[in-house]
């Protein structure tokens, strides 16, 4: 049995990474059934993602199939990539940089859409293993093509999933984005991991996997290749990190095996949140290493999924810190034990 550390008081705790503080507020000590959610994404008939509108998106990316005469743009698909319809990001614009009072450049970057399923109703948490192994494998697959751009710097992938998560279309899908600039969050990572291993001489990501792992009150999943935590200044409640065993800076680095490991990992700990919370909105972003040289012993890849069961408001937005109303000692034991089937 796991010895759960709790707090008897609020804590302000610092996260070690970035430097950033969180307030744990254990008077409020939040639990499962404590929290609401209203859906607001968009639930119209129509839906440009499902089978027979495949005029209705810009042309694919690439797509998986079962059926060796499908054509491309055309029903039959198991995985879709495409172009993301509204982009906030032109893969075709030439990279241009203005320099003076302001800066600015030109809006260089991919922004695509990974349709999962063409089951509308279907969710990270009730596809078939093989099928979210596929996914992930798809991911990586678009990880590593954007990374040969030499003008790009950056790749993003993240889901939303409902409404307050950000999702605009119910149907199952990821987003992947890449920039011409490091994201100001993975350069607060890279900051802290910079100074961390400057100082110790170690990768602060495997130092944090260590000390969970002894402590062991903050472990939701350890396998062979993965653990899944609630980490220390967890800033949302219930929000679960997944990270390599393995020192690893870039997803571009997993082993298939270690894919088919994680893909385990991530869908054990969705349906947990699919049960336990009734489906709540979610976000979930990979952290990857930039297209830089020497982050290779300081940077570790993981998986953040951030359940948003609570909104920001006032003190969140004026002091860019968080309240967390559910310490991750806590939330931990709480993911645990959710039964699943």
């Amino acid at each position: 049995m796991k010895i759960r550390e709790g707090i008897r008081m609020s804590e302000i705790r610092e996260d070690i990474i970035t430097g950033d503080h969180v307030v744990i507020s254990s008077e409020r000590g939040k639990r499962p059934h404590d929290f609401n959610h209203e859906e607001t994404t968009n639930k119209d008939d129509y839906c440009p993602f499902c089978y027979g509108n495949e005029d209705d998106t810009p042309p694919e990316i690439t797509a998986t199939s079962s059926n060796p005469n499908r054509k491309e743009n055309e029903a039959g698909w198991d995985i879709r990539v495409i172009p993301n319809k509204f982009a906030a990001l032109d893969i075709d614009a030439d990279l241009k940089r203005q320099n003076g009072f302001y800066n600015k450049m030109t809006g260089v970057g991919a922004a695509e859409v990974l349709i999962e399923s063409p089951d509308h109703e279907g969710s990270l948490g009730t596809h078939g293993l093989e099928h979210t192994i596929d996914i992930m494998r798809v991911l990586k697959e678009r990880h590593d093509d954007l990374a040969q751009d030499e003008r790009l710097k950056y790749v993003q992938i993240f889901k939303n999933h409902g409404g307050t998560a950000g999702a605009s279309l119910e149907h199952p899908h990821w987003q992947i984005m890449s920039t011409p600039l490091i994201p100001t969050a993975i350069r607060g990572e890279l900051d802290g991991a910079e100074e961390y291993y400057s100082e110790n001489g170690n990768c602060v990501f495997c130092d944090i996997l260590t000390e969970e792992t002894e402590k062991g009150s903050r472990i939701i999943e350890d396998t062979e290749e993965f653990t899944a935590f609630a980490p220390y200044a967890s800033r949302y409640p219930f929000e679960m990190w997944i990270m390599p065993k393995e020192h690893q800076h870039s997803l571009g680095q997993i082993s298939e095996e270690q894919l088919k490991d994680l893909v385990k990992v991530l869908q054990k700990m969705i349906r947990k949140l699919e049960v336990g919370f009734d489906n709540p909105p979610y976000n979930i972003v990979l952290h990857t290493a930039p297209f830089l040289d020497g982050v290779e012993k300081k940077y570790h890849w993981h998986i953040e999924i951030l359940p948003r069961l609570s909104i920001n408001a006032g003190f969140e937005l004026g002091t860019g810190n968080f309240i967390n109303p559910t310490s991750p000692e806590l939330a931990a034991e709480t993911v645990e034990d959710i039964t699943i089937e």
